[in-house]
């Protein structure tokens, strides 16, 4: 299993849209191939920040066959236009667990 975990910052007062953005799209995670669970984190510290952890059965699952698909623009078509800056994503996975 991979997380993939994108740390997104939007415009200030857009939170709730933001928000509303990402419900909307979790139909389209949820029929991606490979997309096992999506969780939008909101950062107390920082009302503007956001992590939304998505769970891929592989890498390729996210970035090539979700990445490179039209579900992908139809995503970015929802929230894109809140994002103060790009968001920064990384993927882990689980090495160690107790």
């Amino acid at each position: 299993m991979i997380r993939e975990m994108a740390h997104i910052t939007v415009k200030p007062g857009t939170q709730a849209d933001f928000e509303t953005g990402v419900r909307q799209a979790l139909p389209i995670f949820h029929r991606a191939r490979g997309c096992k669970r999506v969780e939008l984190h909101h950062i107390i510290e920082n009302p503007q920040q956001y992590v939304l952890m998505v769970y891929w059965e592989t890498l390729e699952d996210h970035m090539v066959h979700f990445r490179q698909s039209d579900d992908f623009q139809a995503w970015r078509g929802l929230v894109g236009g809140f994002f103060e800056k790009a968001p920064e994503v990384v993927h882990s996975e689980v090495r160690i667990e107790g």
